[in-house]
């Protein structure tokens, strides 16, 4: 594994963003998290969206501040990406928690979600969140590996409309 840090979204990592944005799309994956799957051809303009909703300007009703963070390595090479919710709606305490996270496909299973979700974590707690909310889909067994390698203890699981089923994990800071 590479060493790697957080980044505030910035235009200077545009070219390994959309890079990162690319193969996400190609894989036919559903991308994670929601801010990923954001069209990032107004590059500035998408960087604009993601500041604002952190602070506080501009939200759309029924939404709730959010940080972003890409995963970059020191060659400036973007991992993943997580999205941190200041606060919780019914709808995320169900099903979304406070932190959604991804590894770009070509980077899993080296150990970058274990450490995304810890840095993430990190993150969490200067914005004063004790108690954080992660989960994911009954069928995810990596995610849930991730969860639990951070100290996630399982709470009730919910089912969506749907039929999916999404486990919820607690995770004190």
């Amino acid at each position: 594994m590479k060493t790697v840090f957080l980044a505030k979204p910035s235009i200077e990592y545009q070219d390994e963003y959309i890079a990162f944005y690319e193969e996400w799309r190609s894989s036919g994956e559903s991308i994670v998290p929601w801010v990923v799957s954001r069209d990032p051809s107004d590059f500035e303009g998408m960087i604009q969206f993601l500041l604002e909703n952190e602070n506080r300007e501009h939200i759309p009703e029924n939404w709730v501040p959010s940080s972003t963070y890409w995963l970059v390595s020191n060659d400036k090479r973007v991992i993943g990406a997580v999205n941190i919710r200041h606060d919780l709606t019914e709808k995320l305490l169900n099903c979304g928690g406070h932190i959604g996270y991804g590894i770009r496909p070509t980077e899993r299973q080296k150990g970058y979600a274990t450490k995304l979700l810890a840095m993430a974590l990190g993150k969490t707690k200067e914005l004063g969140i004790r108690k954080v909310l992660v989960v994911c889909d009954e069928d995810n067994i990596a995610s849930e590996k991730t969860i639990l390698n951070n100290g996630g203890i399982p709470d009730t699981s919910f089912t969506e409309e749907d039929g999916n089923i999404v486990k919820r994990f607690w995770i004190e800071t």
